[in-house]
């Protein structure tokens, strides 16, 4: 998930690890694929350091490359008793989810079930209309690069207030939430603009998105994601919430500065109704899965080449973004490394995921806190940048 910038919250994190490739853009020297050889991680371990330094609680990381498995913690998993950051953690990934929801569409489209140029309208009959919004316009394809212009349901001052801030989190953070009612907030709204004409990243898309698996499989987005994404590649650590509130061990606590009236206050908001998030930022992983994801995507192991190819395609009409595809971002190192990956953000969780373009060197990690995401490139830069990394 990530809030729109016009969220009025002291959520602006969230937003920033979600649409990191829209601000990760550097200036940089010679493009490359490969970043600058090393050895170990030193200067990914001090930015992990220098986060918790600057008051994210703990910090959870694993590096996967020629030379092995690196796994490495920061600071703590629980500020009432202390308890360190695990390296093996498990949380919730946020919009990370997007780029698995992205790749079981793709997987229908290479099946014949779906085309990418299908209407909303066409396979979710009826429920794309109103106040000026029409899925006789929309396409898959518009839902999946986020050019589809519908309002981010996130972006509702009401929604925000009630579910994602404040006392109303506090109070509604155990309530079930159908994918429908993210979808009825978003349609209150007039569209942002006409299908195609622009990019405007929209958690309303992914919901979409999900409700679209699931009429084209006949059975749920979670069924799906689990058999055609998870099993195969053993992700022992990942799964879909559900309804369920609590994370799987192991697992560290999540905090939240939810009251922008006292910035200071840090509230423990482990505990959520994973329905809250569904197909645009639910699935709960640990670094080590989600570099297994991302690894076996970039080199092919999850899609095939034409299906591939749309997914790293950048459409960002009318927008200074160039760095979105289907469910998957482009980044773009200081040294010129070229990372592909998605970042995700939920209320108290901020995590991000990238790999290089051959999917022989990745990174995952973890925020058990959801404001500072800027800090987040500055782990990137150390582990592809740094010649003693």
């Amino acid at each position: 998930m990530a809030l729109r910038k016009s969220t009025k919250a002291g959520l602006a994190g969230i937003a920033v690890a979600a649409m990191a490739a829209t601000a990760f853009v550097t200036p940089a020297r010679a493009a490359s694929d490969t970043p600058p050889s090393g050895g170990g991680h030193p200067a990914t371990q001090r930015a992990m350091d220098e986060a918790v330094k600057a008051g994210i609680p703990g910090v959870t990381a694993q590096a996967r490359d020629t030379g092995g498995v690196w796994k490495s913690a920061s600071g703590v998993g629980d500020l009432t008793s202390g308890a360190p950051r695990g390296e093996n953690d498990k949380f919730r990934v946020g919009s990370i989810t997007k780029t698995f929801v992205a790749t079981v569409l793709l997987q229908m489209e290479a099946e014949g079930r779906l085309s990418l140029d299908d209407t909303v309208e066409r396979r979710l009959p009826g429920l794309v209309r109103g106040n000026g919004n029409d899925g006789c316009g929309i396409t898959v394809r518009q839902l999946l690069n986020h050019t589809s212009g519908l309002f981010d349901y996130l972006a509702d001052e009401e929604y925000a207030k009630t579910y994602m801030q404040g006392d109303g989190y506090l109070e509604h953070r155990y309530d079930t939430l159908p994918p429908e009612k993210h979808v009825k907030v978003a349609l209150s709204h007039k569209p942002l603009f006409e299908p195609g004409a622009k990019f405007s990243y929209s958690n309303t898309n992914y919901i979409l998105a999900g409700l679209i698996i699931e009429k084209a499989g006949g059975r749920s987005y979670e069924d799906e994601v689990r058999d055609r994404i998870i099993r195969p590649l053993g992700l022992k650590n990942t799964s879909n919430p559900g309804n369920g509130i609590h994370l799987p061990r192991p697992s560290s606590r999540g905090y939240s500065k939810l009251f922008r009236s006292a910035p200071d206050r840090i509230d423990d908001i482990t505990e959520m109704n994973g329905s809250q998030g569904w197909a645009d930022g639910d699935i709960i992983s640990t670094a080590g899965d989600l570099n297994r994801f991302y690894g076996a995507l970039l080199r092919g192991e999850l899609l095939k080449p034409k299906q591939l190819k749309a997914m790293k395609t950048i459409a960002a009409p009318g927008s200074s973004s160039k760095s979105y595809g289907l469910g998957l971002q482009r980044f773009q190192t200081s040294c010129g490394t070229t990372l592909w990956g998605h970042g995700g953000g939920m209320v108290g969780w901020l995590s991000m995921a990238v790999t290089t373009a051959d999917g022989r060197h990745q990174l995952a990690y973890n925020y058990n806190g959801d404001w500072d995401a800027t800090s987040m490139i500055k782990i990137i830069e150390a582990e592809y940048c740094s010649t003693s990394r």
